[in-house]
This record gives C-alpha cells, structure tokens and sequence, in this order.
C-alpha cells in the first residue's frame, strides 16, 4: 500500500515540475542551423518498429551515429533485451526526474532536432520531451502544442509519409537542402 502512495506523490510532484517547465522557454542549444544530430522519442507502446528511425542517417545524410533513439514502454521486464534503449513509469523519481541510466545519457547530449514521437499525452514522454536540448521539435497534432515547433498531421503508424513531411519542412525551414 505504502508503495501505491508514494508513486501517486512522485506523479504529482513529477506533473507540477512540468507545469513549472512550461511556462518557461525550453533551454537554449548553441548549435548551427542546419540537422547533424536527430534525438527520437519514441511511444513503443504505439509504435514497435522504433529501427526505422535510423533511416534518418540516409534521408539527411547525416553519419551513421547521429540519431539517437529512445523509446518509452508503459512496462518492460528489464531482464528482456530490447533493441532500443527503453525506460518506463516505474523510472519515475521525486520532482519530474526519471532515473534510468539510458534516459541520463540521452539527456546529456544536444540536438538539432527532437522527433516526438507519440500521440497520447505521458507524464513521462512530455517530460522527456521537455528535458531533452534540441533546437527544433517535431511532433503530432495530437499532443500539446507546447511541446513541438513544427506539428505534422499524419497517422503515427504511416512512417514513410512522416518522414516525406518532415523532409518537407525542414527545407521549408532552410534546415535542410
């Protein structure tokens, strides 16, 4: 019983770190126009085949370890392998913070660009998100505006027309030739 309670208090005080968050600007990146590194946030919840993702490297022309992906499951038996770095609610420390080690190294770098990559509002994917330094955000329709620079209206399972849009945009946006 103990336990319930206090998961219930790390979520509140984890929910009040991210209204503080918003209603400041998101850190500022010192980085060159331009898209050299790609963060990924992904809900594996929604969408499993987080590999695709590294198509990126081929689209941008971008070297082979400049995307780095990380993917959200609401559980995950840490015994079980998983292709891709993964953290979950029970992650959830006191004030927002999220104690997995994949999360802590992820966080350390700076972005060009953060692809948000799910349509149902996490405590965990939005403090991710708000937490992570990226100069230009990307995102769905279906998630807070406040998250994301640049709002794309495609289905999540349709990746190929994602990526197409997102191509799009980022030359619209000069980022890109």
């Amino acid at each position: 019983m103990f336990k319930g309670i206090k998961d219930k208090f790390k979520y509140k005080s984890g929910l009040k770190f991210l209204k503080d968050q918003l209603k400041q600007p998101f850190p500022e990146v010192k980085r060159k126009k331009g898209i050299t590194a790609i963060a990924c946030l992904v809900d594996l919840d929604s969408f499993e085949n987080a590999n695709l993702f590294y198509e990126f490297v081929d689209e941008f022309s971008l070297r082979p370890n400049a995307v780095k992906i990380i993917g959200y499951k609401n559980y995950y038996d840490k015994n079980s392998p998983y292709a891709t770095p993964v953290f979950s609610d029970k992650d959830l420390g006191w004030n927002g913070a999220i104690e997995n080690s994949y999360v802590l190294e992820f966080l350390s770098r700076e972005y060009d660009l953060l692809v948000n990559y799910y349509t149902v509002d996490n405590l965990l994917l939005q403090l991710m998100s708000v937490k992570t330094r990226a100069r230009v955000r990307v995102g769905f329709m279906e998630v807070d505006e406040q998250y994301n620079d640049l709002i794309l209206a495609t289905p999540m399972n349709d990746f190929k027309t994602f990526k197409q849009e997102l191509k799009k945009y980022l030359r619209v946006l000069n980022e890109i030739n």
